[in-house]
């Protein structure tokens, strides 16, 4: 009788790591049943998503409300669709907020399957206490950082370190020149990487003054091409504000090009997020930055212990990489600190990247797959 998984992705950072563990999975167990919550790539592995992850896609409390009828249906079709498929073991990735609401309906609804949870809330940033929390509603945890572990084990949660994912990408592997060549970009146009984010709010709160700070710098560099690596819930919309831009551009999708763009760019501009450390990584000078609801930004100050929020900068105690969030993100502060980085200033984060154990023997998808499997069967 072959095992049967839930896999509950809530966003596209989400589907990405689902993505590489279904194909993990099934190199371990071709027989291996996948079902569950996902986006584009985990489709792409073969799963039929349960409904579309975009209404899941947003970020701060008061973003979720207008959401909160579709997000609470789709909570409700979640333990149906659990009920009716009675999986072995049960894993939601990522989205620690909306995550722990699914485990907590399922065990109030009395659900005795295993639960498992991917990519650790970060407790020593917002709350300690969370890492109690978690092990009232969550039997397995699976950690990217090294030192995570330690914040949940006092608790009686068991824990695996895995690694981060981000090494499973191709960040360093981009062919700049096979990017050029693909969409006709001549070698004396010096490109620039928009990447405005993955939800919608992000979109919402960011891409305009995004599009600002290119044209402002194409004003002084009329050899300025900007290229948006982007995902399909919200590249629509991207797409369409865009359509009627002066600068030279080029929207793009999925992995490869991706990563081929981050070789071709000479800097980038992100929302804050783990597309940090893959531009570090490709050692692509950037700058992140980040806006949402005031009341959203003034509860999450409340909370927040940390004087950082890029994980590079955490990890160093220092600003290696530029963060401009909140009231810091305007528009002149955003075109000097991208100018500056254009012309002027590499970023050194080697260092940073060998602190985060980015180099375990074992890729972080199938050490995740081993230990679900593992799981399961003991269920």
């Amino acid at each position: 009788m072959s095992l049967k998984i839930y896999l509950i992705a809530g966003e596209p950072s989400g589907d990405l790591l689902g993505s590489r563990v279904m194909r993990a999975l099934k190199k371990e167990n071709s027989k291996i049943q996948i079902f569950g919550v996902g986006g584009e790539t985990m489709t792409a592995e073969g799963l039929k998503s349960l409904f579309d992850i975009k209404d899941l896609s947003v970020m701060g409390f008061f973003e979720v409300l207008p959401n909160l009828p579709k997000i609470l249906r789709h909570f409700k079709e979640i333990q149906q669709d659990i009920d009716r498929i009675q999986p072995d073991i049960i894993m939601t990735i990522d989205s620690y907020s909306f995550s722990i609401r699914v485990h907590k309906m399922l065990k109030k609804h009395g659900c005795t399957i295993p639960h498992v949870h991917l990519v650790a809330p970060q407790v020593w940033a917002w709350n300690k206490k969370r890492a109690k929390i978690i092990g009232r509603f969550v039997d397995h945890l699976f950690c990217l950082l090294p030192n995570e572990p330690a914040y949940f084990t006092p608790y009686g949660m068991p824990t695996t370190f895995v690694g981060h994912p981000v090494i499973e990408g191709g960040a360093t592997r981009g062919n700049a020149a096979q990017f050029r060549k693909k969409y006709s970009i001549p070698s004396d146009k010096q490109i620039l990487c928009m990447l405005p984010g993955s939800r919608q709010n992000e979109i919402n709160y960011l891409l305009d003054d995004f599009i600002q700070v290119a044209s402002n710098l194409f004003e002084n560099n009329p050899d300025l091409f900007v290229v948006v690596p982007t995902v399909k819930t919200v590249g629509e919309k991207i797409e369409h504000k865009m359509a009627q831009w002066h600068v030279p551009h080029l929207v793009v999708y999925g992995e490869t090009d991706r990563y081929n763009a981050f070789a071709a760019s000479s800097a980038a501009i992100a929302a804050s997020g783990t597309v940090s450390l893959e531009l570090a990584i490709a050692g692509v000078p950037h700058l992140i930055a980040y806006k949402m609801n005031p009341l959203t930004a003034k509860l999450a100050r409340l909370v927040l212990k940390i004087k950082y929020v890029n994980l590079l900068n955490l990890i160093e105690d220092k600003e290696i990489i530029p963060e401009l969030l909140q009231e810091n993100c305007t528009v002149p502060k955003l075109t000097a600190t991208l100018y500056d980085l254009i012309n002027h200033k590499k970023q050194n984060t080697k260092e940073a990247l060998t602190k985060l154990g980015l180099h375990t023997k074992q890729l972080p998808s199938e050490k995740i797959a081993k230990t679900l499997i593992k799981l399961a069967r003991k269920s």
